[in-house]
């Protein structure tokens, strides 16, 4: 048996391994993480990164704030849309959801992140990476939205694996920060600036890895035994 035909007729397990435990997971870590933040001190973890003039400025504390809450949000959001026991079961779960995902990325967690960007230490590089990151991430999930409402289910799918991919950049920045500091020895800015370009273009080619895998057609199969 090939590893192509092993992957696919194990789909479901893969999917758990490699997406479920570790995300869900991540997501209760990041829960935790959000927590002491809001006690809206000024120097709790990453704030302390900041000078004070950052600190006093309403645009960047306004933007932390709705970022890392609804990003927050988002990330819980997105895990019941890769669900095949959700869509099979409770497929309003995964509808509503899917609108509480696309409206908090869209209208909130996406702008919030370029508010972010513009105050991202590192330089313009640094800058640069995130920003971006903000466009990708808001452009994949609108894409998502509009192919389901043309009926193009596929296509939705495809989408949403790709931007759920940038949503998780936040867990591969965690875990690349740790791997080039501890296995490359890589000084704290250059560490930075890669991890801000890294963290969700490497997300992305292992979307384009599963899309190319049949993850998108088997999430299809679920939608399509619910609906008969």
């Amino acid at each position: 048996m090939s590893a192509t035909t092993f992957f696919r007729k194990n789909m479901q397990l893969w999917l758990y391994l490699l997406l479920f435990i570790p995300v869900a997971l991540f997501a209760g870590l990041m829960f935790v993480k959000v927590l002491p933040y809001l006690s809206f001190e000024r120097m709790v973890n990453f704030l302390s990164t900041k000078t004070n003039d950052t600190l006093d400025n309403p645009t960047f504390r306004k933007g932390f704030y709705t970022h890392i809450i609804s990003s927050t949000i988002v990330l819980f959001a997105g895990i019941p849309q890769f669900s095949a026991l959700v869509i099979k079961r409770w497929p309003a779960v995964h509808r509503w959801s899917g609108m509480v995902y696309v409206l908090g990325l869209l209208a909130l967690a996406a702008p919030s992140g370029m508010v972010l960007a513009y105050f991202a230490n590192g330089g313009l590089p640094a800058k640069t990476g995130f920003a971006m990151q903000c466009i990708v991430w808001w452009l994949c999930t609108w894409v998502a939205y509009r192919k389901v409402l043309q009926g193009d289910y596929r296509g939705h799918i495809i989408w949403m694996i790709r931007s759920f991919a940038v949503t998780l950049a936040a867990f591969s920045l965690r875990t690349e920060t740790y791997a080039l500091h501890h296995f490359f020895h890589t000084k704290p800015i250059e560490t930075y600036v890669t991890i801000t370009w890294i963290s969700w273009t490497g997300n992305l080619l292992i979307a384009e890895f599963l899309i190319n895998f049949g993850l998108d057609k088997y999430l299809l199969k679920q939608y399509k035994t619910n609906k008969e």
